[in-house]
Parts: structure tokens; sequence; C-alpha cells
């Protein structure tokens, strides 16, 4: 059991940060600024699991020769075998927001830990079902105002104002945040770190 490693998370996400402190675990930042395109036959599973690699392995780096393990995560919301990412303005998130209302999709999140110095890395994911409850078109128009949907996959942030727009979820609520903690622990596990039983 060796809890005087370090975790690197690499992403820039403060929300990541936020679920990664809830553990008690020290860690800090190193934002990735990896390549985020993947193949258009990808399917969703296959790009949360190379992005979040991706991510992991572009700060490997500039973690140096520590005793750390390097997460990286990706996630993605998923309607109708579409991927919505990141809106690119208000009219694509308006768009996105009227897809999903009133339906069920799939958030996908991907994290790979990469163990230094001896490079030894895991990858999985995670997949949470989520329901959208019917929405007007000027609630719609409100929720993008707020400004909270700019930067999120999907358009909307569960942890945010865009929870009373979901009606339902199947499976971890911290998936849709962006970073699976029960995942996240069982991975860590592998590299002897405990996050409980410390």
């Amino acid at each position: 059991m060796d809890n005087s490693q370090l975790i690197i998370l690499a992403s820039g996400s403060p929300r990541r940060r936020e679920l990664l402190s809830l553990l008690g675990l020290p860690f800090e930042v190193i934002t990735s600024e990896a390549d985020e395109s993947t193949p258009p036959d990808f399917t969703p599973e296959q790009i949360v699991r190379s992005l979040a690699l991706r991510k992991a392995e572009a700060v490997v780096a500039a973690a140096g020769e520590r005793n750390a393990v390097i997460v990286g995560s990706d996630t993605i919301v998923v309607l109708d075998n579409t991927v919505l990412g990141k809106p690119v303005d208000e009219l694509d998130s308006k768009s996105m927001l009227t897809r999903l209302q009133g339906r069920n999709h799939k958030v996908y999140t991907g994290i790979a830990c990469i163990g230094l110095p001896h490079g030894k890395t895991i990858v999985e994911h995670r997949v949470t079902s989520v329901t959208m409850r019917a929405m007007t078109e000027d609630e719609i128009v409100a929720y993008i105002a707020t400004g909270e949907p700019a930067d999120k996959a999907g358009s909307y942030a569960i942890q945010g104002l865009g929870s009373t727009l979901v009606e339902r979820i199947e499976g971890c609520y911290f998936n849709v945040v962006g970073l699976p903690l029960s995942l996240l622990g069982e991975m860590l596990s592998e590299f002897g770190i405990t996050v409980l039983n410390r």
C-alpha cells in the first residue's frame, strides 16, 4: 500500500479538480494540451478511452521522474449514436438542448491512469444514462443566457442549474460531471493507492 504516490490530474477542468479533491488524496494539476481529434469511425468507447489516454500521456514529460500516477479523463454526450461535444456558440447550444430535451441520452467518461516512473497503464470507461425533461424554447434560451452550457459537453452541467433539466439518471452521477469516482478509486487501487483504510 503506497499512499506516498502523488496523483497528477491531466486536466484543466475545475469540475474534475473538485471531484478529485473529494477523495482526500494529495494531487496536483498539469493541464494537458493534447489534440482531441479522433477518427470518424471511432465508437463512443474508443473516443473517451483514447482521448483520456492521450491527455495522460501528454503530461508524462512534464511530470518528470516522480513517484506518481497521472490521471487523464474525457467525457462525451451521445444521442442517437451522434456525439455531442462542447458547443461552438449559443446557436449550437440551443440546437443540442432542443435535441436532448424530453429524451434519453448516454454520457461516456474514459479514465486513463499511468504510473510513474514504471509506466504501468490502465484505461477504463463508464456509461451513465440521462433522461432530460421536456423544456420550452424560452427555458432553453434562459438556460443558455446563464452562460453555464458554454464549455460543457452536450451543453449542460448536471452539477449546476442543468440539474433542473435532468429528470432521471441511471448509473454514476459523477460520471456525468466528468470523473466517475468509484471507477477511479478501483483503478488507483491497482497502483497501491487506497482511498479508504489509509
